[in-house]
């Protein structure tokens, strides 16, 4: 019998991909996305994401969303509270298996084993230990679309937000930030690929500073039009 697994879903090329490789294992039984939201700015925490695009993202892979609001700011406390409804509902619901696309960091993986650990359900890894410099490519050539968001300027310079992640985007990276950003370096907005029904439309809007981090706002290109129309 195939095994229920919930996505931790992020809007970027790493869940993505990581979801990507569920979508073709038999044993695996996909049934939602989940995805934490600052309330404060109704957005996805670090990647800046309008949960417009979120909702989107969601119809093109045709699974239900379900969206965790966090309170901003927000205690560790707060927090894990927080996510341990989660994730009583989920057990609830048979869930089995709560999915992330983490690729080496080690500490995120073991925070994410204690936090799961005795809940009955179980952490899964699908693109761990993947070499990034390879990975990167493959999510390329695969025709994933991505765009980046959310950049940190201490280690990667400004200009990169707002660009699309492609080959050109990665013979530019300096020898120091990974390929995939999986130091923090730098976080994406899928809009096409493999894993999706069809493209998402969007438009890239203003380049912000804000909070020690440069963000590039992505807006739906319907939201765009409708703006025009309106004067």
């Amino acid at each position: 019998m195939k095994k229920k697994a919930l996505m931790s879903w992020s809007s970027g090329k790493d869940s993505a991909w990581a979801l990507y490789q569920l979508q073709q294992n038999p044993e695996i039984d996909l049934v939602g996305l989940f995805c934490t939201v600052n309330k404060a700015f109704d957005r996805v925490a670090m990647h800046g994401v309008r949960v417009e695009l979120l909702q989107k993202q969601a119809e093109s892979i045709g699974l239900p969303l379900e969206i965790i609001e966090i309170p901003y700011p927000c205690s560790n406390e707060e927090y894990e509270k927080i996510m341990g409804g989660f994730v009583e509902r989920a057990k609830n619901n048979q869930i089995e298996y709560f999915a992330f696309g983490d690729l080496f960091l080690e500490d995120i993986r073991k925070y994410r084993e204690d936090k799961l650990k005795d809940s009955g359900i179980k952490p899964v890894f699908p693109i761990w230990g993947m070499p990034t410099d390879k990975l990167a490519r493959e999510m390329i050539r695969s025709g994933l679309r991505t765009m980046i968001t959310c950049i940190d300027p201490k280690q990667t310079p400004k200009e990169f937000a707002g660009r699309e992640f492609d080959a050109h985007f990665l013979d530019s990276l300096p020898e120091t930030i990974d390929p995939c950003g999986e130091n923090g370096e730098f976080h994406s907005f899928v809009f096409d690929g493999p894993m999706f029904k069809q493209p998402i439309e969007i438009v890239l809007g203003d380049i912000v500073h804000r909070d020690d981090f440069v963000f590039a706002d992505i807006l739906p290109k319907s939201l765009c039009a409708a703006r025009e129309a309106a004067g």
